[in-house]
């Protein structure tokens, strides 16, 4: 519902914007150049969405192997642990346990095909045994914060964008992403302690969270050090040997449980191929209503309002062309993306603002989406605290992502 609305506001600001231009300012050229902009970028969405076939074809292979492979399972083990310490009201053998992990594991390794049906199984056993069936259970909404936090390892459909819209190095935004990401979930799981007066400082919880932060404190300590090609040389070698470990990684774990890694991964592609063609429509919609309201000027004019009095904090704003996706990723994650491409068509993939969107893309999940999808699936009316901690984790990590992109890329 919320996209309607965006999708709307694009169109109606665009020809209001329009009119007082042809009107005050006598600017005959400004509706033939909004007209001209829903075809260029109905062309262009469709080119990068024919274009993504391939890569997306290949990852979508890749991730399934390891989806049968067992890695989810292997995540599960490793974090098991310390989710149990997150939603102690579920107890020591609830069954949503395992639809949890399962979930989060399958978010982080971005199996997005996976992870929805296993968080709708663990809000519907949660609700099974929460004793007001119309309000959100506390285990209930430190899933959906956890959801929302985005926090995800692998950022495949980020760097799918980033080779198709001609970027030298797709992976270069990996490690930003890793951190941002991980600063948003960290947001978004203290303001739910706070709130359900979970005890952050227990032994289980401490060792996991100090024993992260201390490793994600040292990258960032060490990157801070280096001068701007140290940092790209090695960012960008760090980043592919992960990638490519992983991919070593999933085929190991395939020979191990002696599965058909070929039929695997044809499967896998072919889920690709059909995500490809599916984001066809939804791609060219959201890229249409941008290009008019960038067209009109609109745009132009909220972006310089943003720089302006970004200008008067005194505040960098080389990344304000990034904001849009910023704003948009809360409410949309097809605007968003959007929005993402649109900045990378318009200022370059290997541009700074193109760098800042996708690090931003990557760094928290769509809020309002998956609010409205998971606690309407089991009748939620009353989310509580929900939503204000999943946008205090968006906030977080927005802003994280921006600091990221300074430190790696500027």
């Amino acid at each position: 519902m919320a996209l309607n609305y965006i999708w709307v506001f694009f169109f109606l600001i665009a020809f209001v914007v329009g009119l007082v231009k042809l009107i005050f300012l006598g600017d005959t050229q400004i509706f033939p150049d909004m007209v001209s902009s829903t075809f260029d970028m109905a062309k262009t969405g469709f080119e990068i969405s024919l274009g993504l076939t391939g890569v997306l074809t290949l990852w979508m292979g890749i991730m399934k192997i390891g989806e049968d492979g067992g890695v989810v399972k292997v995540f599960s083990r490793l974090v098991g642990p310390f989710f149990r310490k997150l939603f102690p009201e579920l107890g020591e053998n609830h069954p949503a346990h395992a639809s949890i992990m399962m979930n989060i594991a399958a978010n982080m390794l971005n199996l997005d095909n996976a992870a929805t049906p296993m968080g709708l199984k663990a809000m519907q056993e949660m609700q099974e045994t929460n004793v007001n069936k119309k309000v959100a259970s506390n285990a209930q909404i430190m899933f959906l914060v956890l959801n929302t936090s985005g926090l995800t390892l692998l950022p495949i459909s980020i760097m799918v964008y980033r080779a198709q819209l001609g970027a030298v190095n797709p992976s270069d935004i990996f490690i930003p992403i890793m951190l941002a990401t991980y600063f948003s979930t960290l947001a978004g799981l203290i303001a739910v302690a706070w709130h359900q007066k979970i005890n952050l400082l227990d032994k289980t919880i401490l060792s996991y969270l100090g024993g992260i932060t201390a490793v994600i404190v040292g990258i960032i300590w060490y990157f801070s050090v280096l001068d701007k090609d140290q940092i790209t040389t090695i960012s960008n070698v760090a980043s592919n040997l992960i990638l490519f470990s992983v991919i070593v990684l999933f085929i190991l774990l395939g020979l191990r449980k002696k599965i058909n890694i070929y039929e695997a991964f044809i499967d896998g592609a072919k889920d690709g191929f059909r995500t490809a063609v599916k984001i066809i429509p939804y791609l060219i919609a959201i890229l249409v209503a941008i290009g008019v309201f960038r067209a009109s000027g609109a745009m132009d004019w909220f972006i310089d309002g943003v720089a302006w009095s970004m200008q008067q904090l005194g505040v960098n704003t080389d990344f304000i062309g990034a904001l849009p996706t910023a704003l948009m990723k809360p409410l949309s994650g097809s605007g968003a993306r959007g929005m993402m491409v649109d900045a990378m068509n318009t200022y370059g993939a290997d541009s700074f603002v193109g760098r800042v969107a996708s690090t931003v893309q990557g760094a928290t999940d769509t809020t309002f989406y998956i609010l409205a999808v998971y606690f309407g699936s089991v009748g939620i009316k009353k989310t509580r605290h929900a939503l204000a901690c999943g946008l205090i984790a968006d906030f977080v990590g927005i802003v994280a992502a921006i600091l990221m992109a300074y430190l790696f890329f500027y």
